[in-house]
């Protein structure tokens, strides 16, 4: 199937758009694009409020669809899980971006040169044998045993942060809990001295959510790279310091040995800035995002919020909690981009050497082929294979570490926030919230509730 041009209906959201008639292009797919715009846009206020009913159209359509990005890309969105889990382990699709063809590299919402090339070359944009390399070097400081030993001071963080919250009557647990709380848990397991913590600039984290060529917000962006990149150098100088001092060990410092690497000859220097970065950014936002989305949606079911308030201390309650508030609305929506070498058969479907390809994760958590009732919160689901963190040799190395943010997250909050609810002024309901317009992720800036008192 070839690029098409734009849908241009009024509404950019399909899911209340009409279906067009079937196009010469439809006769080529076996999956009836004919039943949805070709591209399919990915972007618009309704859409990213709730892309559930469109990606319930999709996968009933079929397991490939064209589909165009707010920069004017077109890529190939893979929907349904067994597709999303084959795509996810086919060895066919690359990641790094040397596979992306001219007309990807024009369009698409990536960084510009030179940060493209000394702040993009981490593990997400490589392949094996680097990929292998790389990973190797970062998964001790993630392991589960690690991370578990770590809980008492992600603890101790989350109460902190609760502890300055307004005694009584409400508060933005945006601005006042989950943009903080997964940095602060983040310094402490990588190694990040308290004095350099202090000095990160959220707004740099939106380097995540990065705008094509021609947006209006490119220069913005590209002053949050300069600044985060002259970031990246002062962390990286203070750590080849911290390396040379008597008694440093390795296995406490994971940015102290992602430095030691790069001096003994292990990685390059953009592959060294490259890491750090996606520590800093990728490894706190999506996080971020993730509280927020698990917070609407208990708060859209006060019933359930109730009942795992009051069972929290249960055994594997919290935990099969969170991987239901994972699947059911997971803030890493769609994966990042994949390409294959040659033109190649993706389900049926031919699909152009460096054309990009994407899975969405959300759309797979709620396959009814995968989930009984997908679309129902059942914070007692068992088993719940999501694809939350993706999965084969890309699966999200600090899955675990995620996970015990999440949890401990959670359990703060309500236990600590009696009579959790959604906010009741004018404009601070739960129908008014804004999503972040970012294109891989689902989330809010702003989450306004009320509480009885603060315990």
């Amino acid at each position: 199937m070839t690029d098409t041009t734009p849908d241009t209906t009024s509404d950019p959201n399909p899911a209340t758009s009409p279906e067009p008639a079937a196009t010469d292009d439809a006769a080529r797919c076996p999956y009836g694009y004919d039943r949805l715009p070709s591209p399919v846009p990915l972007y618009g206020p309704a859409y990213k409020r709730d892309p559930y009913p469109l990606y319930r159209r999709m996968r009933e359509a079929g397991p490939v669809h064209r589909v165009e990005f707010p920069s004017g890309i077109h890529a190939w969105l893979v929907t349904g899980h067994r597709a999303a889990h084959a795509a996810l382990n086919d060895p066919r699709l690359g990641k790094n971006h040397s596979l992306g063809n001219d007309n990807w590299r024009r369009l698409a919402s990536i960084m510009p040169e030179p940060q493209h090339s000394q702040l993009q070359v981490h593990l997400l944009h490589q392949d094996p044998p680097k990929h292998t390399s790389m990973r190797r070097l970062v998964l001790d400081a993630f392991a589960p045993r690690r991370v578990e030993s770590l809980r008492p001071r992600f603890q101790e963080l989350a109460d902190a942060l609760v502890d300055e919250l307004p005694k009584s009557g409400g508060a933005d647990l945006v601005a006042g809990f989950a943009a903080h709380y997964p940095f602060r848990v983040l310094a402490e397991v990588i190694g990040l001295p308290s004095e350099l913590a202090e000095r990160f600039d959220r707004d740099w984290g939106k380097v995540v959510q990065p705008v094509g060529p021609q947006d209006p917000g490119r220069p913005a962006y590209e002053a949050r790279l300069r600044g985060l990149q002259t970031y990246i150098a002062d962390v990286v100088a203070r750590k080849r310091l911290d390396c040379r001092e008597p008694g440093w060990v390795a296995g406490e410092d994971l940015l102290g040995r992602l430095v030691r690497a790069h001096d003994e000859g292990e990685l390059s220097r953009a592959e060294l800035d490259s890491m750090v970065f996606q520590l800093l950014v990728a490894g706190q936002e999506p996080v971020t995002n993730q509280i927020t989305t698990m917070l609407v949606t208990l708060l859209r079911h006060p019933e359930q919020l109730a009942r795992l308030r009051e069972g929290v201390d249960e055994p594997g309650r919290l935990a099969r909690a969170v991987e239901e508030l994972l699947r059911h609305d997971a803030a890493f929506e769609l994966t990042t981009w994949r390409f294959f070498a040659e033109d190649s058969d993706l389900f049926g479907t031919v699909v152009p050497a460096g054309d990009s390809v994407i899975v969405s994760l959300c759309a797979a958590n709620r396959d009814d082929e995968q989930f009984p009732d997908p679309d129902r919160l059942d914070l007692d689901r068992t088993p719940n294979a999501h694809l939350a963190f993706g999965h084969g040799i890309h699966y999200c190395p600090g899955a675990a570490l995620a996970r015990a943010e999440l949890q401990v997250a959670l359990a703060t909050l309500l236990t600590r926030l009696p009579g959790l609810r959604p906010a009741e002024a004018p404009g601070d309901g739960l129908a008014d919230l804004t999503w972040i317009p970012a294109v891989l992720a689902r989330g809010v800036n702003r989450l306004p509730v009320a509480y009885d008192h603060r315990h």
